[in-house]
């Protein structure tokens, strides 16, 4: 009797074993497929949504967690819902950098604009025996300085949207167009001061 028991037992646990063993494959191949859609993203959505990708990274540990405790069938439907989420963060991550890919054509055409502004008006000055009144040499010079400072900021923001970071670029090219466009001001006589000479 007791030996009839303990094979009883003997078999429920197997059987156990089986239907958990039986979850655990397609748990364990949908976790991967599910880990393989988070990383072929990450390039793309770390930098551009990252609060988006830390979500995911997040249902993943939630979904291996489960895995690791066990529990097949609620791992299995954490990783199936992990792919379209995915999905969706590309798809926001991709219209945020067109959005930033418009802003910084814009930005950096400013800047472009606002420094070669500045330069031809330093160059007209530099052709002039005697500069205007109201401007003097002290000016000019701050202006000319300023010209190579907005120049570098103009050539560091191209830099750092060559590399990707293209917030930072849109904040280099602002600050280009700011220094220039200040700059020019100081050079540039009001025509009624031009007219009283």
């Amino acid at each position: 009797m007791r030996r009839q028991l303990w094979k009883s037992l003997i078999a429920v646990a197997v059987a156990v074993t089986l239907a958990c063993n039986t979850g655990k494959a397609p748990a364990e191949a949908a976790l991967k497929a599910a880990e393989d859609a988070v990383n072929a993203a990450r390039p793309q959505v770390e930098k551009m949504a990252p609060d988006d990708f830390k979500s995911l990274s997040d249902d993943l540990a939630a979904a291996k967690d489960l895995f690791a405790k066990g529990d097949y069938k609620g791992a299995l439907a954490a990783a199936q819902a992990i792919p379209a989420k995915v999905s969706e963060v590309v798809a926001k991550a991709n219209a945020k950098k067109e959005e930033l890919a418009k802003s910084w054509a814009a930005a950096s055409g400013d800047a472009t604009k606002a420094v070669a502004d500045l330069k031809a008006r330093l160059d007209e000055l530099a052709k002039t025996k005697k500069l205007p009144k109201g401007l003097t040499a002290d000016t000019v010079k701050a202006a000319s300085d300023t010209l190579a400072a907005a120049g570098q900021s103009l050539s560091d923001a191209t830099s750092a949207a060559a590399t990707g970071n293209i917030s930072e670029a849109i904040a280099k090219a602002g600050d280009a167009k700011t220094k220039a466009v200040a700059a020019l001001a100081s050079v540039t006589v009001a025509p009624a001061t031009a007219a009283k000479k």
